[in-house]
């Protein structure tokens, strides 16, 4: 075992300020895509908004299949470089590719070829997606540190969000164009890729934990995962958790600039300041769930988020100083469904390796972010499908009439009230408390001691495989 830590000790903050590297481009990338690379297609490329809407929709859907497989072969996979760091290192290069691609679009690139490389894309940033959070169940092993990893490798994904939102923020600035914004904006992603899984398979160690001899899997184990009365709640949570404010994001620039009255810049800041909120925000509320559980924090954090968003028309119109506190309480709120969601499914993955004696980490990180991409491409799609029978043309801008402005509203609001009150409401009544997973960890430290004790000391299988020797 590696000596800088213990399997019951807490994990040191340099180690999880590493591994939260990979946060960066991932975070980075899925604000890119959920704000500014729709609005790019739509109306800086000029493609309809019916058919970019159904380029990320479709995309999406395509993919969907793809992650269980994937989670089921990252669960199966051993390497002299462990489980999930060779994953990581897989993944990199499928995003790097797409983004480049994207970078070569026009207005003839058509559906087809829009699909394909978002496709490339985002099987790359799948993997490394999936892989990272996996990665965190196994290297974080208490009910508390789970919180407090996965708030770690949030903020640090809020500070990669809000590097790239500098973007354009700057670039307006110097007078250049939103078409040249974004394409700086992709060109960053792609430099930043590397480097953050470089730190992160360098610097941090892996467990690859013991299976139960025998154990096998079967498509009822699968049913298993999804039924499972916990992780079905965090399945739908999760989902209309990241329905709302995907739909917001979809929508936002569009909102921004021709409801409210702020130049692209403008929005910019205010959308820096929702993201800012989530380096406060995440380990906040992830402190917070160490103390009222972490269901009931998702629950406070989704009831706060809806109040703010109902108030953000009424705030008054091209006045950005009037809007910085609500945008910073809703990004606030915003920051912890995601951590703490995936917190929640790393102690379903307790109990369910102490029920069917296998590593399944992986495929339940797989359920879950099949949720975020599902929320992705249908947030997306429904939007610009809704927006555009209202009437609006992204291409008018403020000369929309005031009845489509008024509709880009109503649209604006509707989705993320409806999508994160169901959120909170599936996840009353969750079975999986503190102690509980408290007693699994128990259980399972047990079994795996024995097991251990039965391989022989020769054995390595469950023991941490340390970073690459550097000498």
């Amino acid at each position: 075992m590696n000596a800088r830590f213990g399997r019951d000790a807490r994990l040191p903050l340099a180690i999880a300020l590493a591994f939260a590297a990979t946060s960066l481009p991932l975070q980075a990338l899925g604000l890119a895509v959920s704000v500014h690379l729709p609005a790019y297609f739509a109306s800086t490329i000029g493609l309809e908004l019916a058919v970019v809407g159904a380029a990320f929709g479709l995309v999406r859907m395509i993919d969907v299949p793809i992650e269980p497989v994937l989670g089921v072969a990252m669960d199966r996979t051993t390497t002299r470089w462990g489980r999930y760091r060779f994953w990581t290192l897989l993944g990199a290069p499928f995003m790097m590719i797409g983004l480049f691609m994207l970078l070569q679009a026009d207005a003839s690139v058509g559906i087809a070829g829009l699909v394909a490389w978002l496709l490339v894309m985002y099987l790359g940033y799948s993997v490394l997606l999936l892989s990272h959070a996996a990665w965190a169940s196994t290297l974080a092993k208490s009910y508390d540190d789970r919180a407090r990893l996965f708030g770690v490798m949030t903020a640090v994904g809020v500070v990669g969000a809000v590097s790239v939102l500098l973007i354009p923020i700057v670039m307006e600035q110097m007078g250049h164009s939103e078409r040249v914004s974004v394409r700086a904006m992709i060109w960053y992603l792609i430099a930043l890729t590397p480097v953050a899984v470089l730190i992160v398979v360098w610097f941090t160690p892996e467990t690859v934990m013991r299976e139960t001899p025998g154990a096998r899997f079967r498509l009822r184990d699968y049913a298993d995962l999804v039924l499972d009365r916990n992780m079905f709640r965090i399945i739908v949570a999760d989902l209309a958790l990241g329905m709302g404010p995907g739909w917001m994001a979809a929508l936002y620039l569009f909102y921004s600039r021709d409801y409210m009255g702020f130049t692209s810049g403008q929005a910019n800041v205010l959308l820096l300041v929702y993201i800012v909120a989530g380096i406060v925000g995440a380990p906040t509320l992830a402190w917070l769930a160490t103390r009222i559980s972490k269901h009931r924090t998702v629950i406070a954090s989704a009831v706060a988020y809806s109040l703010f968003v109902l108030t953000l028309p009424l705030l008054p119109k091209g006045v950005v100083l009037a809007a910085v506190p609500t945008m910073f309480l809703t990004g606030f709120m915003a920051s912890g469904f995601n951590v703490l969601t995936r917190a929640m499914t790393a102690d379903v993955a307790d109990e369910m390796r102490l029920k069917q004696g296998k590593e399944r980490g992986g495929l339940l990180f797989a359920l879950t972010t099949l949720t975020n991409k599902i929320a992705a491409g249908v947030g997306i799609w429904l939007t610009f499908l809704v927006l555009s029978a209202t009437g609006y043309d992204p291409k008018l801008a403020s000369d929309n009439s005031p009845e489509a402005i008024q509709s880009l509203m109503l649209v604006f609001l509707a989705g993320p009230l409806a999508f994160v009150a169901l959120g909170a409401m599936v996840l009353l009544g969750y079975g999986l408390t503190p102690a509980r997973a408290a007693e699994t960890r128990r259980q399972l430290e047990a079994r795996d001691a024995a097991l251990n004790a039965a391989a022989g000391l020769e054995s390595l299988t469950g023991e941490e495989n340390p970073p690459p020797r550097r000498d």
